[in-house]
């Protein structure tokens, strides 16, 4: 998963036509490497998204700006409207990122 660590970039990113998801994370979160174990088959079955991922504590000002109050979060996004918000609370396992996900659809 790509790393964005420039506003620049995230709102490059998230503008496009074609929907991304941004993972908020930080190094000192113990869900967030929770959820590095079960990610990557979820990205493989998901992949009309792009994934990338937010370091919180590097663009905080995004992390606030979406509201971003827990991680790991996951944020959807498409021509730079947030369409959909997994907060950390409800992203502890692979069948709640998937029902998220699947919800989307």
């Amino acid at each position: 998963m790509e790393r964005i660590s420039t506003v620049e970039k995230f709102n490059e990113l998230t503008s496009t036509e074609q929907p991304v998801i941004i993972k908020f994370t930080a190094g000192w979160c113990p869900d967030c490497t929770r959820m590095n174990m079960f990610i990557d088959p979820i990205i493989e079955e998901y992949n009309e998204y792009n994934w990338y991922e937010v370091d919180r504590d590097e663009l905080m000002d995004i992390a606030e700006e979406q509201e971003v109050r827990g991680i790991p979060s996951l944020l959807i996004f498409k021509n730079g409207e947030k369409l959909a918000h997994l907060h950390s609370a409800n992203a502890k396992s692979p069948e709640q990122v998937t029902d998220f996900l699947d919800a989307q659809k």
